[in-house]
C-alpha cells in the first residue's frame, strides 16, 4: 500500500455523516448528543462550541438512526477547527467495546450503499470502508 501523501493523517475513507441531507450518525460525548460530521474507522469528529485545550482520552457512545444498537469505546479528541459556524473538534477512536469496530463496519458499509449515486455491491461498499482513503 502507498504512504498516504504528506500531510494527511487518514489512512482510511471517511464519510459525511448524513443521509438525504440530514444527520443520521449520533456521538454521545460526556452526556451530551452530538450530530457528527463525519466519520471512518479511524474516528469521527463532531461540532464544538470551543478550542481543544488538550488531548484527552474520553468514552464515547455512537448511534445510528433507526438502529437500536449502539457502539460503545474511547476516543482521544486530535484537534480542533474553527469554521463559519462554529468549531469542529477531530476525534481518533482508542479502542472498541466487544463487537463495536465490526458493527461500526457494517454501518458504515450500509451508509456508503445508502448513499451512493451508483449501483454498488455490499462487497464494493465493504472494501471502500476497509481500504485506504480515496481522498
Amino acid at each position: 500500500m502507498a504512504d498516504a501523501p504528506v500531510g494527511e493523517r487518514r489512512k482510511r475513507q471517511r464519510f459525511v455523516a448524513k443521509r438525504w441531507g440530514s444527520v443520521c450518525f449520533w456521538a454521545k460525548i460526556d452526556g451530551e448528543r452530538l450530530p457528527v460530521n463525519d466519520l471512518s474507522l479511524e474516528g469521527f469528529s463532531v461540532p464544538c462550541g470551543a478550542p481543544l485545550v488538550e488531548a484527552r482520552t474520553f468514552p464515547f457512545v455512537l448511534q445510528l438512526d433507526g438502529i437500536p444498537d449502539e457502539v460503545r469505546g474511547e476516543a482521544v479528541t486530535m484537534n480542533f477547527v474553527l469554521g463559519a459556524d462554529g468549531g469542529v473538534l477531530g476525534c481518533r477512536f482508542v479502542s472498541f467495546e466487544g463487537e463495536g469496530e465490526a458493527r461500526l463496519h457494517d454501518w458504515l458499509t450500509i451508509h456508503v450503499i445508502a448513499t451512493a449515486t451508483v449501483r454498488i455491491s455490499e462487497s464494493e461498499a465493504a472494501a471502500i470502508v476497509s481500504g485506504p482513503s480515496l481522498v
